[in-house]
């Protein structure tokens, strides 16, 4: 009993480019209030969108080795640009479980969608990557998906612009290719994007269903530390915040994308 208890005491590590993975950070929270959480965000190196694939995989195997010199239970790969570039090579070379929003998101966008038509935003780097549709035909080929790279959603929700007519206006924008191709099912294939759910609904209409990729990976955690008897059962969470460079504009704009304060960021050199 006791080596179980330290087994589901390690924590979860989860990494992002930037701030953008705190959102997935916050729906584990919520979900899994028990856990312990570890965040790197690669602010040195944010955006990874627009960045080549060699690139970011040798930032993310550097960051992966970082959590799991911490003790980590499982990675999670909050980042959809990492997901779709880098994480085959990460799961071997890396020593725990690791999980992307790829994964989680795919799997949930075939659960609602009925016409099987699929729509998938990101940044240019994921939409290039044709991930989300390669990931989605691998359990159901007469998917159709479609694909939008949407590069000023990032900075609209950094500058706080969540919603608004411009901000909707630019969604529009984005967006009337997609709703012109009958979608039925919307994945928001970024994490900046949960912060605009709420104005890209209103513009899309309410008979597209939107996949938040940090709450579909949120429940792909848990059923995965179910499945290995890792869920740990008892106390309250501690967070740790680590960023590869200047800590202190992360724990000021952090707080618009994790629902809970966060009082210390450790700078790392990696």
């Amino acid at each position: 009993m006791r080596e179980k208890q330290i087994k589901s005491n390690k924590p979860i590590g989860i990494f992002d480019s930037g701030f953008g993975g705190l959102t997935v950070m916050s729906a584990i929270s919520k979900l899994l209030p028990k856990e312990n959480l570890i965040y790197f965000g690669d602010s040195a190196h944010v955006p990874y969108g627009s960045k080549s694939k060699k690139v970011v995989t040798n930032f993310t195997v550097n960051i992966s080795k970082f959590l799991e010199s911490k003790g980590v239970k499982l990675i999670v790969v909050a980042c959809n640009t990492a997901s779709a570039f880098s994480l085959n090579t990460l799961k071997k070379v890396i020593n725990v479980p690791m999980i992307g929003v790829i994964e989680a998101g795919s799997v949930v966008a075939l659960q609602n969608t009925k016409n099987k038509k699929i729509g998938v935003i990101g940044t240019e780097g994921t939409v290039k990557s044709n991930a989300y549709a390669k990931e989605i035909k691998k359990h159901d080929r007469k998917i159709n998906c479609f694909s939008k790279a949407c590069p000023l959603f990032v900075p609209l929700v950094e500058e706080g612009w969540n919603k608004g007519k411009i901000t909707e206006e630019i969604i529009n924008v984005y967006l009337k290719e997609l709703v012109n191709k009958k979608i039925d099912t919307l994945i928001l294939g970024c994490t900046h994007y949960p912060l605009l759910k709420g104005s890209i609904q209103k513009v899309i209409g309410k008979k597209i269903k939107i996949i938040d990729s940090a709450t579909a990976i949120a429940m792909a955690v848990k059923n995965l530390l179910k499945k290995n008897n890792q869920l740990k059962n008892f106390g309250s969470g501690k967070y740790e915040f680590y960023v590869s460079d200047d800590p202190e504009k992360f724990k000021n704009l952090g707080s618009k994308f994790f629902d809970k304060k966060i009082n210390k960021v450790i700078k790392v050199e990696l």
